[in-house]
């Protein structure tokens, strides 16, 4: 099949001569080009949000021709997904279990294995009630809004040291309807709580990635998301390590740390969190690929 040379956009006798099946293969390959890892996917999704329908909706549609509004909305998408931003800020969302958020380059985009992480506090949390949790450095509030929502939860408290980021994950708040159960306080590790407050659980996704593991990072990483929320020091246990050190000062008798930790660190957080006492015995949970990616202890 032909595809018109000059790309997106090309027309014949000044009428568009795509299908949506035509530029959907035509974008794979172009994104492919470009270092674009799931190319098809990609490019499913961008069309399928510039024509304002489903990717279902999308594959009903294959055989039909392109208008040239449809073409002039797709391609500056098309184009910012080439210059490898990660299509959730392209779009504007992402999914995480049930929830649809909002997310921009203030903020991390939420990854498929935190979502492992609040399926392990909510398999702990089964059976109680009126619970009352912290999450530090929430960004979009992914796993913040995902506990509230599945979870027994009356209140939690979520932190973050950018007021950006605090900013999305308050929109995302409202449009889930949680607000009213979630309480955002800016300020790095504990320094936003009251010295006398306390948590059933004590849950983060922090930076882990160390300072040289910067530059190898895919560039949907490194030129886009905030670095921050992903670099933690020459080491990337420093705050992994703070956090092991401190949670036994802020978790209840009878309550949960939940670590997400980097490739090869759990084992290193674990006998932190042993040596800080306070807690039993860690435990090192799998996230969805089977890798030990999670590290739990309750509190003595």
């Amino acid at each position: 099949m032909t595809q018109p040379r000059s790309g997106v956009g090309a027309t014949q006798e000044g009428r568009a001569t795509w299908t949506v099946l035509q530029l959907v293969l035509w974008s794979a390959d172009y994104l492919a080009g470009k270092g674009v890892e799931h190319g098809r996917l990609d490019a499913e999704h961008l069309l399928a949000h510039a024509l304002g329908k489903t990717r279902l909706q999308l594959y009903l549609e294959f055989e039909r021709p392109l208008k040239p509004g449809e073409l002039a909305a797709y391609k500056p998408l098309l184009l910012r997904r080439a210059r490898r931003e990660p299509l959730q800020y392209v779009i504007g969302r992402a999914a995480f279990r049930d929830l649809d958020l909002a997310v921009d380059p203030r903020v991390l985009v939420p990854r498929p294995e935190t979502e492992a992480l609040v399926e392990r506090v909510l398999a702990w949390a089964r059976g109680r009630e009126g619970l009352e949790a912290l999450d530090v450095g929430t960004g979009s509030g992914c796993v913040a809004l995902a506990l509230l929502s599945e979870g027994p939860f009356r209140r939690l408290v979520a932190t973050d040291i950018s007021r950006e980021a605090l900013a999305v994950a308050a929109s995302n708040a409202r449009t889930a309807g949680l607000a009213d159960r979630l309480e955002l306080r800016a300020g790095a590790l504990w320094s936003p709580l009251a010295p006398d407050e306390g948590f059933d659980l004590v849950v983060s996704n922090p930076p882990y990635v160390a300072d040289a593991e910067w530059t190898a990072l895919q560039p949907e990483v490194r030129d886009w998301e905030p670095a921050a929320a992903l670099v933690a020091g020459p080491s990337g246990l420093e705050v992994l390590e703070a956090l092991a050190e401190g949670a036994a000062g802020w978790v209840r008798a009878g309550g949960l740390v939940a670590l997400e930790v980097g490739l090869g660190q759990a084992d290193a957080v674990a006998e932190r969190i042993r040596r800080a006492g306070g807690f039993g015995p860690p435990s090192v949970g799998l996230d969805l690929a089977g890798r030990r990616r999670i590290v739990t202890a309750v509190r003595g």
